[in-house]
């Protein structure tokens, strides 16, 4: 497995991170032994870097990995998590949450339901507007003190929030979206980070399974891009075109699409660390076939031109949800 360090201060990780979310209902139903059986086919593979937030499945998630930890030892996994998003029990969003008290509270929990003594890489999942972001990460600056912590990460927020939260403490990674359909970073975002020695772990590389993904159809009772603007109508027809694009750049350099697009991500600098969000061993091992091939010159050109920045149709989240990404600001 190829390694690359997670910022100038995080830990080292695997060039391909494993992202757990649709394991636990955001995409729909999933198959809880296949779940099993692809954790622990990543880490065998020699993938370290699992992710997951405390809210994927209201805790599910982390229940999940805990029974797959248990058969591996704890120093084979970095164990990336994002907390603070609040939810109800019918599984609506509420807010967020960044108060130090609220911080330590759920790292608690996290704590207790990884069965684990500490966490890797820690980080809010968005800025709490009502907080400044000195206070949530001098709170988790306080759990590396006192070793329930090892680094802190940030997720979608923007330049001027990194500057602030870096100033409190070292940042190991921004988490952010980032992929061939998705390139906002590239306007600000990024020099930030290079600037001060912050490493990227992108997530949504497949643009949420629009790229080289079944997305012509999906169950709306489970999966919330039923209700994203990019898969929404006329939206959905330029977006499947784009793919369409893309999987012909793809085949022409003998890859699959989602093989080009982790490659792609991962060809962006060796401070980028893809996460993928395979569900199935298959899908897995398509994934890590991105590692054999690297990308030429011209196919990387062969792929922008096929969907050339800001060609996307609709928005990444609905508007409600656009108005808490503090990255969008730049």
């Amino acid at each position: 497995m190829q390694m690359r360090r997670l910022g100038t201060t995080g830990p080292e990780v695997s060039a391909i991170g494993l992202g757990a979310m649709g394991m636990s209902g955001m995409y729909g139903p999933s198959d809880r032994a296949e779940s099993l059986a692809t954790i622990h086919a990543a880490i065998e593979a020699g993938v370290n870097l699992i992710d997951t937030g405390d809210f994927y499945g209201m805790g599910h998630n982390e229940l999940l990995i805990s029974e797959a930890l248990k058969d591996h030892r704890r120093d084979e996994v970095v164990l990336s998590v994002k907390f603070g998003a609040q939810r109800g029990p019918d599984g609506s969003w509420l807010g967020f949450d960044g108060r130090p008290a609220a911080v330590k509270t759920a790292l608690a929990y996290t704590l207790n339901r990884l069965g684990v003594d500490h966490i890797d890489v820690y980080r809010p999942a968005r800025l709490d507007p009502n907080v400044p972001i000195e206070d949530t990460v001098g709170a988790i600056a306080e759990m590396v003190q006192a070793g329930y912590v090892r680094h802190i990460g940030l997720s979608e927020v923007g330049s001027e929030t990194i500057r602030k939260a870096a100033a409190v403490h070292p940042i190991a990674d921004l988490q952010i979206e980032y992929s061939l359909l998705s390139r906002g970073i590239e306007d600000g975002v990024l020099q930030t980070t290079r600037e001060l020695g912050i490493g990227i772990t992108a997530y949504g590389v497949l643009s949420r399974g629009l790229i080289g993904g079944n997305t012509k159809s999906f169950d709306a009772s489970g999966d919330f891009r039923a209700h994203a603007p990019r898969f929404q109508g006329e939206n959905l027809r330029k977006n499947l075109a784009l793919a369409d694009a893309l999987a012909a750049a793809a085949s022409a350099a003998g890859l699959t699409p989602a093989q080009a697009a982790i490659a792609w991500v991962a060809a962006k600098g060796n401070d980028i660390i893809p996460l993928v969000g395979a569900r199935r061993r298959d899908r897995l091992a398509e994934a890590l076939g991105a590692l054999d091939k690297p990308l030429s010159a011209e196919t990387i050109a062969a792929l922008e031109a096929a969907a050339p920045q800001g060609a996307v149709a609709g928005t990444r989240y609905a508007q409600v949800q656009m108005a808490h990404l503090d990255s969008e600001k730049g």
